[in-house]
């Protein structure tokens, strides 16, 4: 019996994508200078957000880390459909970030891994040259 809970407890904890990913700051200092940049690749929620940040580069250079990692952890990329403002970065009220999906977001993931429940877990940081993003989805 108890055995049987072991195996049930382990097959439901399992780690099914890993992302990560880095990117240059002066490559996003020059791209969030094109308004249609920045509207094609972030929410409206993460727009509006960004109107309380101070450093606004870093801010959006997370972001944009973190889709990229997102969608490595899922495998697919940016394609088939998949959009960046399909992502969108929020953070708690102590400043942790996590993924807000939308629904065509949400559907890939289930025909990708079939499993309807995920817990996708985030971790940013940023250097005066480069911002990191890191991304586990497990179930």
């Amino acid at each position: 019996m108890l055995l049987k809970k072991l195996k049930r407890l382990s097959n439901n904890n399992k780690i099914i994508g890993i992302g990560v990913d880095i990117v240059n700051n002066n490559r996003i200092k020059k791209s969030i200078k094109s308004k249609k940049f920045i509207l094609r690749i972030f929410s409206k929620k993460e727009i509006d957000q960004s109107k309380n940040i101070k450093n606004k580069l870093k801010y959006f250079a997370k972001r944009f880390a973190a889709k990229e990692s997102l969608s490595k952890a899922i495998g697919t990329g940016f394609r088939n459909g998949l959009n960046f403002k399909d992502i969108t970065i929020v953070n708690n009220k102590h400043g942790k970030p996590s993924y807000q999906l939308n629904k065509k977001l949400k559907k890939l993931i289930y025909l990708k891994f079939k499993v309807k429940k995920i817990k996708i877990f985030l971790s940013l940081a940023d250097e005066k040259k480069y911002s990191i993003a890191f991304s586990v989805i497990h179930i």
